[in-house]
């Protein structure tokens, strides 16, 4: 196994363009603006009183708990891009509320470590009972990753100690080890979070908890089974049955295809990598390995987007994959991303980057409004804000951004990915450089055991132009690879003005080996025609239909520019699309002839032909819908 090294976020800073765009908005209004959710202080918003419950468990308020069980995990989320963001853009104000907020968990720890504002106001006597339903361990692990990422990003090791505290205390409770419980958590995080940990403290404890927590998982007899009959519950609730929805239906070293609940799976699948690697398990990988076929190539959306169903917020069957009625929650995106960039750190195909490209371009960036203030849990490709409204009785299911959930998950889960989004932009092993994603950034690296700054000029993901300039004090002598994306099918390379006539490509990866030197640059030039991308025909829902693509970014229609009843339209296979700037969005959009129908009769039924219209229609990046005005919206559009 390959062992690629991420550069650290605070070694990566982006400049201009789509990614350094989203990220100065979760700088300058997500992150404070979560604070102000937090503290139940937006207007209109469903009050979340995360901190009241963390201030109530330190015993400085009075009151009970409010809010769901992993409550907590919304505070810990907002701490980890906090560290992200101190890491690239120091700020004593914000560092100052952190602290404030990291003595607060201290308080409310208890004496023998454990910390859960639930548990110890609601049910102290409860700890550990019910592991299926009750997130302890999901919580604990979002707190271990925002400590890692706080102490990397200013140094402090208050809530690394903390953390470590409760985590000790963790062990002490489960383990292989006579008289310690044989359980696992109902939602999957910690065990990717303890890897983070042991990467910090170096201590064996942290990497061998991980691995039991994935090695016991779906073992007989099982463990949920157990749990369930102690406490003496009957009948079933949708969420506890069948096993499935966590990923617990079976040992994990058996699992070939990806079932339950997305984001529980995308946790999961992404610390079996973490574990795997660590531990040199060739098998686990492999597991993992098939898996990800599985996923990529029978239960993706187009978008990156998994997780096709309401029910269980998760995997239906392979091939299954509506668009109105798709689930496609944000964090499920988002773990999508972190397997796929951990799967690269072990072995560098482009498929991998390529996916992780799709889903952070278009599942993840989606999630979030143009100007921070609004949010999806739920990622559709065809909206019909009425057939929505009286069809989909979800509370999550709206067809507008919301201001904040009660169920907060995808908000701060968005702001530690992209506050963090320079870590999966490179990898490094000894003398290898790789460059995963592209956008306009100054890196800091060691290559070659030399200390180098890579410059990129691009407007990527809007256009294919990317320029990689070499600042070397000393001379390099290492191998730079650069990704082709799977959906370029014409490219080139300069290596300092002269073009490259016989490139190298390994696993996708354009191989460029040599002694570099300072000044060096290399021109890679991407083409982006607008594509029409087809589905396998075993996706009943998309045959004869397209959708339409330019470089990374997936479009859509909305209402706005295209009249209502989207479904009418046709594209006829001769069309094309002109690309145009939009400078309400600020985004690239396209413009093209169609046909849309039009019925002849106000008849329900008739045996008459409906009139074809040539009209012009107006695509926009799907990220970007729902940014104006409320309306309808389509991604795949009938072909003709």
């Amino acid at each position: 196994m390959r062992n690629l090294q991420p550069l650290a976020v605070k070694d990566v800073a982006l400049n201009k363009g789509l990614l350094s765009e989203r990220m100065r908005v979760i700088r300058e209004e997500v992150i404070p603006y979560q604070w102000k959710a937090l503290n139940d202080q937006v207007p209109g918003a469903e009050p979340s009183h995360a901190i009241e419950n963390l201030q109530i468990a330190a015993g400085e308020k009075e009151g009970v708990h409010h809010g769901f069980i992993f409550q907590d995990s919304d505070v810990a989320k907002w701490l980890e891009a906090v560290g992200y963001r101190l890491a690239t853009h120091p700020d004593p104000e914000l560092e100052k509320t952190a602290d404030e907020v990291i003595e607060l968990l201290g308080r409310a720890q208890e004496e023998d470590g454990y910390l859960n504002s639930f548990f110890t106001i609601m049910r102290p006597e409860g700890r550990w009972t019910n592991l299926r339903d009750d997130h302890e361990l999901y919580c604990a692990g979002h707190l271990i990753e925002a400590a890692v990422a706080y102490y990397e990003g200013t140094g402090k090791r208050n809530l690394l100690d903390i953390v470590c505290r409760f985590v000790d205390l963790i062990d002490s409770v489960f383990g292989p080890e006579p008289g310690k419980l044989k359980g696992y958590p109902g939602h999957q995080e910690i065990e990717l979070a303890l890897i983070r940990l042991y990467h910090v403290t170096g201590d064996e404890k942290h990497l061998k908890l991980a691995k039991f927590f994935i090695d016991q998982r779906g073992q007989q007899p099982h463990y949920f089974v157990q749990e369930w009959e102690k406490r003496g519950e009957t009948g079933k609730s949708w969420y506890a049955w069948p096993l499935e929805y966590q990923q617990s239906h079976l040992p994990v070293r058996e699992q070939t295809k990806a079932v339950g609940h997305s984001v529980r799976a995308m946790y999961m699948y992404s610390a079996m990598v973490d574990v795997a690697r660590e531990t040199n398990d060739v098998e686990l990988m492999d597991v993992a390995k098939g898996l990800w076929r599985n996923v990529v190539s029978k239960q993706m959306y187009i978008t990156g987007g998994v997780g096709s169903q309401e029910y269980g917020e998760g995997f239906s069957t392979d091939y299954d994959l509506p668009s109105d009625t798709a689930y496609t929650e944000t964090c499920a995106a988002i773990g999508l991303v972190f397997w796929a960039q951990r799967l690269l750190q072990v072995e560098p195909k482009a498929e991998y980057a390529d996916v992780l490209e799709r889903a952070l371009f278009n599942g993840v960036l989606s999630g979030i409004s143009l100007d921070g203030q609004r949010f999806f849990y739920v990622n559709p490709l065809e909206v019909v804000p009425e057939v929505i409204s009286r069809r989909r009785d979800h509370f999550h299911v709206r067809p507008t951004r919301q201001s904040w959930f009660g169920c907060a998950c995808c908000p701060p889960n968005i702001a530690r990915l992209v506050a963090s989004v320079g870590k999966y932009m490179y990898g490094v092993e000894g003398n290898a450089l790789y460059v995963h994603l592209y956008g306009d950034n100054t890196a800091e690296a060691v290559w070659a055991g030399k200390n180098v700054t890579l410059r990129q000029e691009t407007d990527y993901p809007y256009e294919g132009e990317v320029k990689v300039s070499i600042e070397a004090p000393e001379a390099v002598d290492g191998v730079l690879y650069l990704r082709i994306p799977g959906w370029c099918q014409e490219w080139n390379v300069k290596v300092n003005g002269e073009i490259v006539t016989s490139p190298t490509l390994e696993e996708g990866y354009l191989k460029l080996a040599r002694v570099w030197t300072n000044g060096d640059t290399i021109e890679l030039s991407l083409a982006m025609p607008v594509m029409r991308v087809r589905s396998n025909t075993l996706v009943r829902e998309t045959i004869g239909k397209v959708a339409l693509q330019r470089g990374p970014l997936v479009y859509c229609l909305e209402e706005q520019d295209n009249g209502a009843n989207l479904a009418a339209l046709i594209l006829p296979a001769e069309s094309e699309f002109i690309v145009e700037f939009e400078e309400e969005l600020n985004v690239p959009i396209l413009r093209g002839e169609a046909k849309r129908y039009v019925s002849n009769t106000d008849e329900l039924y008739t045996t008459a032909e409906p009139k074809a219209e040539t009209v012009t229609i107006t695509a926009i990046p799907y990220f970007a819908w729902d940014n104006r005005k409320s309306g309808e919206m389509l991604v795949w559009l009938r072909e003709g």
